[in-house]
């Protein structure tokens, strides 16, 4: 295919795609302070990711999503922060449109800690509106699978980087330092209420320091930056490829075949009483 990538393919060629396959992923972003790093790095990340899982299945990329809940990074000055409840409803219009086209297999995923209060909702309410099961993958939990990979924060640093490049952004790193420090988190005395809830669910609170989030590594030179790319591009294939994405989207045609035998026995489920009211 001359692009994977949505919005650069021709209509005809979106076309061509839906006669043989139905698959898309979705990129889902945000656009925070993130230290020596651009603000639309864990977009970007995720738009590597995407792709990268795209061309395992035969799938289609939708990027362009970098405005959504930043969270507790609100207090920085370039941080763009979206609701919730934005985001949920705006995510729910575009999976609705992705499904009238053709995408019946639809994934979305995001390197946010935030993001699943976003997109769970919404992959649980389309599931209810439309009996066509649809599916988020957090790659931080993706990271925790893969240990071994991810032995140092320098890794995590890399596949940012690793993630600009496959993306053809790779200029759009800065050459910086002075971000590499390891003070303490101002809001650390209050990390006994955020371990009571998944990530940033538990309560609602900004960081005090532009400092807060995150420490970044010196990249004094194109020499660093070209190293840190190339290793973090490797990370980023290797994950996608224990990942075995053919099978999960094959799964995801066999639980909608599950789902509809449920629907004819239990016709008062919402899937079932949506589709037939």
């Amino acid at each position: 295919m001359r692009t994977r990538i949505l919005g650069k393919m021709l209509n005809s060629e979106v076309q061509d795609y839906l006669q043989r396959n139905d698959i898309i992923i979705v990129a889902v972003g945000t656009t925070e302070m993130h230290g020596g790093f651009p603000l639309d790095c864990e977009t970007v990340i995720s738009e590597a990711y995407a792709l990268k899982m795209a061309e395992a299945c035969d799938g289609l990329v939708m990027t362009g999503l970098p405005y959504f809940y930043a969270g507790a990074t609100a207090s920085g000055r370039g941080t763009v922060q979206v609701s919730i409840r934005q985001g949920i409803d705006y995510l729910g219009a575009l999976a609705r449109s992705l499904l009238r086209l053709g995408f019946k297999r639809q994934v979305y995923l995001s390197f946010h800690g935030p993001a699943h209060m976003t997109i769970c909702p919404m992959v649980r309410d389309f599931y209810d509106e439309t009996g066509v099961p649809i599916l988020y993958m957090d790659m931080m939990m993706h990271m925790g699978k893969c240990k071994d990979l991810f032995t140092s924060f320098s890794a995590f640093h890399d596949i940012t980087v690793g993630a600009y490049k496959l993306m053809n952004r790779i200029d759009d790193i800065a050459l910086v330092t002075g971000y590499n420090h390891r003070e303490a988190q101002s809001c650390a005395p209050f990390n006994d209420l955020f371990g009571l809830g998944y990530q940033s669910a538990a309560v609602g609170y900004c960081f005090g320091e532009n400092g807060d989030h995150m420490a970044t590594p010196d990249i004094p030179d194109i020499a660093t930056r070209d190293a840190m790319a190339e290793n973090g591009a490797e990370l980023i294939c290797k994950m996608v490829e224990r990942m075995d994405m053919p099978h999960i989207v094959e799964q995801l045609r066999k639980l909608e075949a599950y789902g509809l035998e449920n629907e004819e026995k239990y016709p008062w489920m919402p899937a079932a009483w949506n589709r037939n009211h």
